[in-house]
């Protein structure tokens, strides 16, 4: 089987986002980049049942090299980030927090420590119907400089070099906007970032060069 691996991998990660309420139902997709090849996940596939040879290859003009079922209906979302981006593997989810603080802002700002870990604070791309070109040209440019993303009534992105690495993002871009919702709420009215400590770009580096070395296996 072409990429077998990878499409192996595409599997495991749905699963685990929806194990881990990322995702809702069928929502929410996975990618990994292998050259001029895009292994993503099918279009509305229980991920459950989903297997290997479920996942489909294509090109990097959504073309099918290998693919039983249709594509993900953000494929072309992928490919825009592959085009803008070195990113090497996508994950995208519907998870609560993430959606909901799309809704009341338009970038997150830099409250936690962890948003270095994305670059800097994260923003918002502009709503735009799913599956259109729109989309893809919106989270493409609110991706620049960044590993992670919100999309405006729609959810959040994350991108890595690996599909373990751009996975381990997502929960901790879950925390940071639970976080900031958590924070607006304690004050009502309160705007977004208004009154709330906001760490500078100096700190965020050094944050982000400490937890480059962070962790350590068994």
């Amino acid at each position: 089987m072409l990429l077998e691996k990878e499409r192996a991998e595409v599997v495991h990660v749905c699963q685990e986002m929806q194990r881990l309420g990322l995702v809702v139902g069928t929502a929410g997709n996975v990618s990994v980049r292998v050259g001029d090849q895009v292994v993503i996940s099918p279009s509305g596939m229980d991920y459950q049942t989903m297997e290997p040879g479920d996942v489909g290859v294509h090109d990097l003009q959504g073309n099918p090299i290998d693919a039983k079922y249709k594509p993900s209906s953000e494929l072309p979302l992928h490919l825009a980030v592959y085009a803008a981006t070195d990113a090497g593997a996508i994950t995208h989810n519907h998870a609560p927090a993430s959606t909901a603080l799309s809704l009341v802002v338009d970038e997150i700002p830099a409250t936690h420590y962890y948003s270095s870990m994305f670059g800097g604070p994260v923003r918002v791309s502009p709503y735009a119907t799913f599956g259109t070109p729109q989309l893809a040209e919106n989270v493409a440019a609110a991706l620049h400089g960044r590993t992670g993303a919100l999309m405006a009534n729609h959810g959040a992105l994350t991108t890595g070099p690996t599909l373990a690495k751009a996975f381990s993002l997502l929960p901790y871009l879950e925390y940071i906007c639970e976080v900031q919702l958590r924070a607006m709420a304690a004050v009502p009215g309160m705007a977004a970032g208004a009154s709330m400590k906001v760490l500078s770009r100096e700190l965020l580096d050094e944050a982000g060069a400490g937890m480059s070395g962070y962790g350590q296996s068994k």
